[in-house]
């Protein structure tokens, strides 16, 4: 015999719906044995802008080096710091790099 479900409110905004599901339980609202996962594989992760101070010289290496592979050196820093966060922590998902 499965429970009687609540029947979701209509919102008026996102924000009113995110106040609503912050202070109620969605186990009174959705049945956790009818759902599905789901994957969003075009969704780009979010990003957050750094300011990082590099000697000139290593500056200047990595320009060279990402001109050589056509590359901007800002997606050629950012790959490699990718690649060795996955040599030095393996079980680190980093999906979308």
């Amino acid at each position: 015999m499965s429970k009687k479900l609540k029947a979701i409110p209509k919102f008026k905004s996102e924000a009113e719906e995110r106040r609503f599901w912050e202070t109620h339980d969605t186990t009174e609202y959705f049945d956790s044995a009818r759902t599905v996962r789901v994957r969003f594989p075009n969704l780009k992760p979010s990003t957050r802008s750094i300011s990082l101070r590099l000697p000139l010289s290593l500056l200047d290496a990595i320009r060279i080096e990402a001109n050589k592979r056509d590359v901007p050196y800002q997606s050629l820093i950012k790959v490699w710091l990718s690649e060795r966060l996955k040599q030095q922590a393996p079980r680190i998902k980093s999906e979308g790099y």
